[in-house]
């Protein structure tokens, strides 16, 4: 089963980050103040998963294929790992679609 990670990183800072149910992180987030923020976060992910109009496909400078899930304001909510293919990067925004709606929230924080 997929589920969200809550965690304070080295700045002390709150992020998250979706797991499917093989345990492969699928989508990471930008750092929140405070845990509020990051619950929020994770809210607008389950929010916007399901819309493919909310993703963003981008290449790295190296030319590797990586996406952004945006909010309906632009704003960017979560970002994937590094893809070695176009059609890797696809699979894990389908794996995002299938899995961030109905994931559980696991606070590590």
């Amino acid at each position: 089963m997929a589920k969200f990670e809550i965690y304070k990183d080295k700045r002390g800072e709150f992020r998250f980050r979706l797991k499917a149910g093989n345990g492969q992180s699928i989508l990471a987030s930008e750092g929140y103040a405070a845990k509020s923020g990051c619950n929020n976060g994770i809210e607008s992910v389950k929010k916007n998963s399901t819309d493919d109009a909310r993703y963003e496909r981008l290449e790295s400078k190296g030319g590797s294929p990586y996406f952004n899930l945006k909010a309906t304001n632009g704003q960017v909510i979560g970002t994937s790992e590094m893809y070695s293919t176009t059609s890797a990067m696809e699979n894990g925004i389908a794996s995002v679609k299938k899995n961030a709606s109905g994931a559980s929230i696991d606070d590590l924080s």
